[in-house]
């Protein structure tokens, strides 16, 4: 009898190494091997499951192209994200931290779809009884809409093809387990095994599929990555745990762009879409406090209007702190810098925080001006107008440079009622329509800081 082969796998990134390993070399991360045992299934794969033709060279050009049929989720703000709707089909993946609203979009999502074929919602996690508290909280009435509680992928897999449904939800994928496996669920092997399962159901009868994922400390989702590989569409939800607010944004998209967004807000019912973002996030600025502006961010095609609060403060010791909360440190650190070389801001025995008002994340250069000028009106303790709006790169040089997308920042910025926008010289001179805005352009920061500032 033949001796079963082990291997050692890391539990972070999927490395397989023939023995133990202390630290992971693809990963660097220590303790994460696991031994398991390697199993050859006598089914055969996919690929040799699928029509022999399929596998002889087809001139490309010969071939047909046909758009991808989608189906609306009653979401606006979801189908803006994947594209246009779901593609009947596809495998879709949903990751998110614990309690940021993963199982109750899910819910909302079988109720609201707009399919006439039966809805299967498989949870490994969760009881009928609590799936039902929850949707009758959320108000959930689709008649179509199958519930089992089931961890066997076996036992999943018939109910899957008996039933035949339009789509299948599966939360989660990390509590799913695999006879052939004798892993535990969750580990790397398993869940490796567990999505191919479910991949090749999903292809051969055109179902479409949607996994519930658990994320790890880092915020990645847990197992292998080859598992983000295996799926279709890649989404995360996002959002600080004590705000109401969540963003809903695509890392892997084999049907549409992965630059856009979609912004929720969690109520009693449930997740409620926002139509107009900018004017949510800077609904409550009402004073006009000194280190506070507005920029205007693009996530995919998408402005966003969102508030800078910026404090500096007498450093206590000797080594002066700062923090950026929403926004990248390092580009803090670096437009201080600018600010002390170019601008004469002594700001080295200065604390200086920043922050993004609502709990977003930007991350884009054409915000650089507005943490510039943010920064330099708390030190100054000189307020910027409630009016204006900031827009540009900044370069080590402190030159402001062009930035993308200058039309649809500023009609953003006129559709709410701002009056001044200071944008780079550069943008300025290819402006081709007229607005309701005193558009000034600067070359620097300096003269940025003079038209604000007076002075």
């Amino acid at each position: 009898m033949a001796k079963n082969k082990t291997v050692f796998i890391c539990n972070n990134c999927g490395y397989e190494s023939p023995k133990w390993l202390g630290k992971c070399p693809a990963c660097n991360e220590w303790n994460s091997f696991f031994e398991e045992k390697v199993i050859s299934t006598k089914s055969g794969s996919f690929a040799s499951k699928l029509n022999k033709e399929r596998t002889k060279p087809i001139a490309l050009n010969k071939i047909e192209g046909k758009e991808s049929s989608r189906t609306s989720t009653g979401f606006g703000e979801l189908d803006r994200v994947l594209g246009g709707g779901l593609v009947n089909g596809s495998l879709v993946l949903l990751g998110g931290e614990p309690g940021i609203g993963k199982s109750t979009l899910i819910l909302q999502i079988c109720d609201k779809i707009k399919t006439t074929g039966k809805v299967l919602y498989i949870s490994g996690e969760e009881s009928a009884e609590q799936v039902k508290i929850r949707a009758d909280r959320l108000n959930v009435k689709n008649e179509n809409l199958l519930f089992i509680s089931e961890t066997d992928i076996n036992i999943i897999e018939q109910e899957i093809e008996n039933l035949t449904p339009a789509l299948v939800i599966i939360d989660s994928v990390q509590t799913m387990y695999s006879e052939e496996i004798t892993s535990a669920p969750g580990s790397v092997s398993q869940v490796r095994e567990i999505t191919s399962k479910i991949m090749r159901i999903c292809k051969e009868n055109k179902i479409t599929t949607i996994l519930i994922g658990h994320v790890t400390k880092d915020g990645n989702i847990a197992g292998p990555r080859v598992l983000e590989h295996m799926v279709d569409t890649v989404l995360y939800l996002e959002g600080e745990r004590y705000f109401s607010y969540r963003i809903l944004r695509g890392v892997k998209n084999r049907f549409g762009s992965t630059n856009e967004i979609g912004m929720f807000e969690m109520k009693n019912e449930g997740l409620v879409e926002i139509d107009n973002p900018s004017s949510v996030l800077i609904s409550e600025r009402n004073e006009n406090p000194a280190g506070s502006v507005i920029v205007a961010s693009v996530e995919g095609t998408r402005p966003l209007l969102v508030e800078f609060q910026a404090l500096t403060t007498q450093s206590v010791y000797g080594l002066p702190r700062r923090t950026a909360n929403g926004i990248d440190y390092n580009r803090l650190t670096l437009l201080i810098a600018v600010l002390e070389k170019k601008a004469g801001l002594m700001l080295g025995n200065q604390d200086v925080y920043l922050n993004v008002v609502g709990g977003l994340k930007v991350n884009e250069p054409a915000i650089d001006l507005g943490m510039v000028l943010a920064t330099a009106s708390s030190f100054k303790n000189i307020p910027i107008p409630t009016d204006l709006v900031a827009l540009g790169e900044v370069g080590l040089t402190g030159e402001v440079r062009a930035i993308n997308l200058i039309e649809k920042r500023l009609k953003e910025s006129e559709k709410l009622g701002f009056k001044t926008c200071i944008i780079p010289e550069s943008n300025k001179k290819v402006l081709k329509d007229s607005y309701q805005l005193d558009i000034i352009g600067v070359k620097n920061i300096n003269e940025a800081m003079k038209i604000v500032f007076g002075k």
